[in-house]
Protein backbone atom coordinates (compact mmCIF):
# COMPACT_ATOMS: atom_id res chain seq x y z
CA UNK A 1 0.00 0.00 0.00
CA UNK A 2 1.48 3.36 -0.97
CA UNK A 3 1.92 5.55 2.05
CA UNK A 4 0.21 8.56 0.47
CA UNK A 5 -2.96 6.62 -0.37
CA UNK A 6 -5.76 6.94 2.15
CA UNK A 7 -7.74 3.97 3.44
CA UNK A 8 -10.87 5.60 2.06
CA UNK A 9 -9.36 5.60 -1.44
CA UNK A 10 -8.42 1.94 -1.26
CA UNK A 11 -11.24 0.37 0.75
CA UNK A 12 -14.29 2.07 -0.71
CA UNK A 13 -17.80 0.66 -0.75
CA UNK A 14 -18.09 -2.06 -3.37
CA UNK A 15 -21.13 -3.25 -5.31
CA UNK A 16 -21.99 -6.74 -6.44
CA UNK A 17 -23.27 -7.47 -9.98
CA UNK A 18 -26.89 -6.93 -8.88
CA UNK A 19 -26.03 -3.36 -7.95
CA UNK A 20 -26.69 -3.73 -4.22
CA UNK A 21 -24.25 -2.29 -1.76
CA UNK A 22 -21.78 -4.61 -0.06
CA UNK A 23 -19.23 -4.02 2.66
CA UNK A 24 -15.81 -3.04 1.33
CA UNK A 25 -13.85 -2.75 4.57
CA UNK A 26 -14.81 -4.55 7.77
CA UNK A 27 -13.19 -4.29 11.20
CA UNK A 28 -13.03 -7.11 13.71
CA UNK A 29 -12.19 -6.21 17.29
CA UNK A 30 -10.55 -9.30 18.79
CA UNK A 31 -8.32 -11.74 16.92
CA UNK A 32 -9.12 -14.87 18.88
CA UNK A 33 -10.54 -18.09 17.42
CA UNK A 34 -13.85 -16.56 16.34
CA UNK A 35 -12.33 -13.27 15.18
CA UNK A 36 -9.83 -15.10 12.97
CA UNK A 37 -12.57 -17.31 11.56
CA UNK A 38 -14.76 -14.33 10.67
CA UNK A 39 -11.75 -12.58 9.13
CA UNK A 40 -10.97 -15.63 7.00
CA UNK A 41 -14.58 -15.78 5.73
CA UNK A 42 -14.68 -12.07 4.89
CA UNK A 43 -11.29 -12.04 3.15
CA UNK A 44 -12.21 -15.18 1.21
CA UNK A 45 -15.33 -13.35 0.00
CA UNK A 46 -13.15 -10.52 -1.32
CA UNK A 47 -13.77 -8.11 1.57
CA UNK A 48 -10.86 -6.23 3.10
CA UNK A 49 -10.49 -6.85 6.83
CA UNK A 50 -8.92 -4.94 9.70
CA UNK A 51 -8.30 -6.95 12.89
CA UNK A 52 -7.73 -4.95 16.07
CA UNK A 53 -5.74 -6.58 18.86
CA UNK A 54 -4.84 -5.28 22.30
CA UNK A 55 -1.05 -5.19 21.79
CA UNK A 56 1.68 -6.09 19.29
CA UNK A 57 2.29 -9.48 20.87
CA UNK A 58 -1.38 -10.44 20.52
CA UNK A 59 -1.40 -9.12 16.95
CA UNK A 60 1.59 -11.24 15.98
CA UNK A 61 0.04 -14.28 17.63
CA UNK A 62 -3.17 -13.66 15.67
CA UNK A 63 -1.20 -13.37 12.42
CA UNK A 64 0.59 -16.65 13.10
CA UNK A 65 -2.59 -18.49 14.11
CA UNK A 66 -4.41 -17.21 11.03
CA UNK A 67 -1.60 -18.46 8.80
CA UNK A 68 -1.66 -21.85 10.53
CA UNK A 69 -5.44 -22.04 10.19
CA UNK A 70 -5.16 -21.42 6.45
CA UNK A 71 -2.41 -24.04 6.16
CA UNK A 72 -4.80 -26.52 7.76
CA UNK A 73 -7.39 -25.67 5.11
CA UNK A 74 -4.75 -26.20 2.42
CA UNK A 75 -3.93 -29.57 3.99
CA UNK A 76 -7.54 -30.69 3.60
CA UNK A 77 -7.68 -29.43 -0.03
CA UNK A 78 -10.19 -26.71 0.86
CA UNK A 79 -7.82 -23.89 -0.08
CA UNK A 80 -4.85 -23.28 -2.38
CA UNK A 81 -1.58 -21.52 -1.54
CA UNK A 82 -2.47 -18.65 -3.87
CA UNK A 83 -5.84 -18.26 -2.12
CA UNK A 84 -4.06 -18.15 1.23
CA UNK A 85 -1.81 -15.39 -0.10
CA UNK A 86 -4.85 -13.40 -1.27
CA UNK A 87 -6.62 -13.81 2.09
CA UNK A 88 -3.59 -12.60 4.02
CA UNK A 89 -3.15 -9.68 1.60
CA UNK A 90 -6.71 -8.56 2.36
CA UNK A 91 -6.17 -8.81 6.13
CA UNK A 92 -4.51 -6.06 8.12
CA UNK A 93 -3.68 -6.23 11.82
CA UNK A 94 -3.39 -3.21 14.07
CA UNK A 95 -3.32 -2.24 17.73
CA UNK A 96 -4.80 1.21 17.01
CA UNK A 97 -8.57 1.06 17.52
CA UNK A 98 -8.98 4.52 15.96
CA UNK A 99 -8.37 2.92 12.54
CA UNK A 100 -11.84 1.34 12.63
CA UNK A 101 -13.34 4.75 11.79
CA UNK A 102 -12.66 3.96 8.11
CA UNK A 103 -14.69 0.73 8.18
CA UNK A 104 -18.24 0.07 6.99
CA UNK A 105 -19.11 -2.55 9.62
CA UNK A 106 -17.43 -3.34 12.93
CA UNK A 107 -17.67 -6.77 14.51
CA UNK A 108 -16.84 -7.17 18.19
CA UNK A 109 -15.44 -10.67 18.84
CA UNK A 110 -13.80 -10.44 22.26
CA UNK A 111 -14.38 -12.69 25.28
CA UNK A 112 -17.94 -13.25 26.53
CA UNK A 113 -17.83 -10.60 29.24
CA UNK A 114 -20.52 -7.92 29.37
CA UNK A 115 -18.39 -5.19 30.96
CA UNK A 116 -15.60 -5.65 28.39
CA UNK A 117 -18.00 -5.64 25.45
CA UNK A 118 -19.81 -2.57 26.77
CA UNK A 119 -16.49 -0.74 27.13
CA UNK A 120 -15.58 -1.61 23.54
CA UNK A 121 -18.95 -0.40 22.23
CA UNK A 122 -18.63 2.85 24.17
CA UNK A 123 -15.16 3.45 22.71
CA UNK A 124 -16.28 2.60 19.18
CA UNK A 125 -19.18 5.02 19.50
CA UNK A 126 -16.76 7.88 20.13
CA UNK A 127 -14.60 7.00 17.12
CA UNK A 128 -16.98 6.02 14.33
CA UNK A 129 -19.36 7.96 12.07
CA UNK A 130 -23.02 7.70 13.02
CA UNK A 131 -23.77 5.51 9.98
CA UNK A 132 -21.41 2.72 11.10
CA UNK A 133 -23.08 -0.50 12.22
CA UNK A 134 -21.76 -2.25 15.33
CA UNK A 135 -22.10 -6.04 15.42
CA UNK A 136 -21.50 -8.27 18.42
CA UNK A 137 -20.66 -11.97 18.12
CA UNK A 138 -22.07 -12.64 21.59
CA UNK A 139 -23.69 -16.03 22.21
CA UNK A 140 -25.68 -15.16 25.34
CA UNK A 141 -25.50 -11.48 26.33
CA UNK A 142 -28.14 -8.77 25.91
CA UNK A 143 -27.61 -6.67 22.81
CA UNK A 144 -30.17 -4.15 24.02
CA UNK A 145 -28.09 -3.51 27.15
CA UNK A 146 -24.91 -3.24 25.05
CA UNK A 147 -26.69 -0.74 22.80
CA UNK A 148 -27.37 1.49 25.81
CA UNK A 149 -23.63 2.25 25.92
CA UNK A 150 -23.89 3.98 22.53
CA UNK A 151 -25.67 6.87 20.84
CA UNK A 152 -26.88 4.57 18.02
CA UNK A 153 -29.13 1.81 19.43
CA UNK A 154 -30.75 1.47 16.00
CA UNK A 155 -27.40 0.40 14.53
CA UNK A 156 -26.55 -2.31 17.08
CA UNK A 157 -27.10 -5.93 16.06
CA UNK A 158 -25.78 -9.40 16.78
CA UNK A 159 -24.22 -11.98 14.45
CA UNK A 160 -23.68 -15.31 16.15
CA UNK A 161 -21.19 -17.34 14.12
CA UNK A 162 -20.44 -20.94 15.02
CA UNK A 163 -17.00 -22.54 15.09
CA UNK A 164 -15.36 -23.37 12.73
CA UNK A 165 -16.66 -20.24 11.05
CA UNK A 166 -15.39 -21.14 7.57
CA UNK A 167 -17.18 -24.50 7.56
CA UNK A 168 -20.47 -23.84 9.37
CA UNK A 169 -22.92 -22.39 6.80
CA UNK A 170 -25.18 -20.79 9.43
CA UNK A 171 -25.22 -17.43 11.16
CA UNK A 172 -27.87 -16.18 13.59
CA UNK A 173 -28.66 -12.48 13.23
CA UNK A 174 -30.12 -11.07 16.41
CA UNK A 175 -32.14 -7.88 16.62
CA UNK A 176 -31.82 -5.76 19.74
CA UNK A 177 -34.90 -3.87 20.94
CA UNK A 178 -34.22 -0.80 18.77
CA UNK A 179 -32.35 -2.37 15.84
CA UNK A 180 -33.63 -0.78 12.63
CA UNK A 181 -34.82 -2.67 9.55
CA UNK A 182 -32.06 -0.95 7.58
CA UNK A 183 -29.41 -2.29 9.97
CA UNK A 184 -30.87 -5.79 9.76
CA UNK A 185 -30.94 -5.73 5.93
CA UNK A 186 -27.38 -4.42 5.76
CA UNK A 187 -26.14 -7.10 8.14
CA UNK A 188 -28.07 -9.83 6.35
CA UNK A 189 -26.50 -8.79 3.05
CA UNK A 190 -23.05 -8.98 4.64
CA UNK A 191 -23.79 -12.49 5.94
CA UNK A 192 -24.99 -13.58 2.52
CA UNK A 193 -21.83 -12.13 0.95
CA UNK A 194 -19.95 -14.52 3.25
CA UNK A 195 -22.00 -17.42 1.87
CA UNK A 196 -23.96 -17.94 5.08
CA UNK A 197 -27.57 -18.98 5.57
CA UNK A 198 -29.25 -16.46 7.88
CA UNK A 199 -31.67 -17.27 10.67
CA UNK A 200 -33.33 -14.16 12.12
CA UNK A 201 -33.55 -14.34 15.91
CA UNK A 202 -35.18 -11.97 18.35
CA UNK A 203 -33.23 -11.22 21.48
CA UNK A 204 -33.46 -13.79 24.24
CA UNK A 205 -30.69 -15.37 26.34
CA UNK A 206 -28.87 -18.04 24.34
CA UNK A 207 -30.75 -17.26 21.11
CA UNK A 208 -31.40 -20.57 19.27
CA UNK A 209 -28.20 -22.56 18.74
CA UNK A 210 -26.53 -21.89 22.09
CA UNK A 211 -29.69 -22.44 24.11
CA UNK A 212 -30.51 -25.74 22.40
CA UNK A 213 -27.01 -27.26 22.31
CA UNK A 214 -25.80 -26.44 25.84
CA UNK A 215 -28.08 -28.88 27.71
CA UNK A 216 -26.83 -31.72 25.50
CA UNK A 217 -23.19 -30.84 26.12
CA UNK A 218 -23.82 -30.48 29.84
CA UNK A 219 -25.68 -33.80 30.07
CA UNK A 220 -22.90 -35.60 28.16
CA UNK A 221 -20.44 -34.28 30.74
CA UNK A 222 -22.68 -35.47 33.55
CA UNK A 223 -22.92 -38.95 31.99
CA UNK A 224 -19.11 -39.03 31.89
CA UNK A 225 -18.88 -37.84 35.50
CA UNK A 226 -21.24 -40.60 36.63
CA UNK A 227 -19.08 -43.24 34.94
CA UNK A 228 -21.84 -44.50 32.63
CA UNK A 229 -19.50 -44.57 29.62
CA UNK A 230 -16.08 -43.32 28.53
CA UNK A 231 -15.70 -39.98 26.75
CA UNK A 232 -15.03 -41.80 23.50
CA UNK A 233 -18.03 -44.07 24.08
CA UNK A 234 -20.34 -41.12 24.73
CA UNK A 235 -19.24 -39.27 21.60
CA UNK A 236 -19.43 -42.39 19.44
CA UNK A 237 -22.96 -43.18 20.69
CA UNK A 238 -24.28 -39.69 20.00
CA UNK A 239 -22.53 -39.32 16.63
CA UNK A 240 -23.71 -42.64 15.24
CA UNK A 241 -27.07 -42.63 17.01
CA UNK A 242 -28.12 -39.18 15.82
CA UNK A 243 -26.09 -38.67 12.64
CA UNK A 244 -23.87 -35.88 13.98
CA UNK A 245 -20.44 -35.07 12.56
CA UNK A 246 -18.92 -34.64 16.00
CA UNK A 247 -19.81 -35.84 19.49
CA UNK A 248 -20.86 -33.49 22.31
CA UNK A 249 -17.61 -33.72 24.29
CA UNK A 250 -15.37 -33.01 21.32
CA UNK A 251 -17.81 -30.26 20.31
CA UNK A 252 -17.38 -28.66 23.74
CA UNK A 253 -13.60 -28.97 23.39
CA UNK A 254 -13.82 -27.18 20.03
CA UNK A 255 -15.89 -24.34 21.51
CA UNK A 256 -13.52 -23.92 24.46
CA UNK A 257 -14.54 -25.30 27.83
CA UNK A 258 -14.11 -21.90 29.48
CA UNK A 259 -16.55 -20.42 26.95
CA UNK A 260 -19.02 -23.26 27.51
CA UNK A 261 -18.86 -22.70 31.26
CA UNK A 262 -19.42 -18.96 30.84
CA UNK A 263 -22.45 -19.57 28.60
CA UNK A 264 -23.94 -22.10 31.02
CA UNK A 265 -23.48 -19.78 33.99
CA UNK A 266 -25.06 -16.89 32.07
CA UNK A 267 -28.10 -18.91 30.99
CA UNK A 268 -28.45 -20.46 34.44
CA UNK A 269 -28.59 -16.95 35.90
CA UNK A 270 -30.86 -15.50 33.20
CA UNK A 271 -33.30 -18.40 32.80
CA UNK A 272 -33.08 -20.08 36.21
CA UNK A 273 -33.39 -23.55 34.66
CA UNK A 274 -31.49 -26.48 36.25
CA UNK A 275 -30.54 -27.84 32.83
CA UNK A 276 -28.01 -25.02 32.54
CA UNK A 277 -26.34 -25.73 35.90
CA UNK A 278 -22.79 -26.60 34.83
CA UNK A 279 -21.54 -30.11 35.53
CA UNK A 280 -18.84 -30.37 38.19
CA UNK A 281 -16.48 -32.06 35.71
CA UNK A 282 -16.64 -29.00 33.46
CA UNK A 283 -15.74 -26.70 36.33
CA UNK A 284 -12.84 -28.98 37.22
CA UNK A 285 -11.50 -28.98 33.66
CA UNK A 286 -11.62 -25.20 33.49
CA UNK A 287 -10.01 -24.85 36.92
CA UNK A 288 -7.16 -27.12 35.80
CA UNK A 289 -6.65 -25.10 32.59
CA UNK A 290 -7.77 -27.95 30.32
CA UNK A 291 -9.88 -25.80 28.02
CA UNK A 292 -10.12 -28.04 24.95
CA UNK A 293 -8.47 -27.80 21.56
CA UNK A 294 -6.99 -24.37 22.18
CA UNK A 295 -4.86 -25.73 25.03
CA UNK A 296 -4.35 -29.19 23.55
CA UNK A 297 -6.37 -30.93 26.24
CA UNK A 298 -9.99 -31.04 27.37
CA UNK A 299 -12.12 -34.15 27.42
CA UNK A 300 -9.66 -35.45 24.81
CA UNK A 301 -6.08 -34.60 23.85
CA UNK A 302 -5.24 -32.87 20.58
CA UNK A 303 -2.22 -32.21 18.40
CA UNK A 304 -1.17 -28.72 17.30
CA UNK A 305 -3.69 -28.86 14.43
CA UNK A 306 -6.61 -29.62 16.74
CA UNK A 307 -6.84 -33.27 15.70
CA UNK A 308 -7.80 -35.74 18.44
CA UNK A 309 -4.85 -37.99 19.25
CA UNK A 310 -6.02 -40.03 22.23
CA UNK A 311 -8.80 -40.37 24.75
CA UNK A 312 -8.49 -38.31 27.89
CA UNK A 313 -10.97 -38.19 30.74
Amino acid sequence: MAQEESLTDIFNIKRDPSGSERAGYVAIVGGGLMGRGIAECAATAGIDVLIIERDSEAAERCRQKLSEMLDLEIGRWALTKSEKKSILARTKLSTEIAEVAECDLIIEAIEEDFASKRAIFRELDKICPQKTVFISNTATLSLTKLAEATSRPDRIIGMHFLNPVSRVPLVEIIRALKTSDETFKRTKKFAEDLGKTVVEVFEYPGFVTTRVILPMLNEAMQVLLEGIATADGIDTAIKLGYGLNVGPLEMADSMGLDEVLTWLDTLSHELGSPQYRASAILRRKVREGHLGKKTGEGFFKYDEWGKKIENHQ
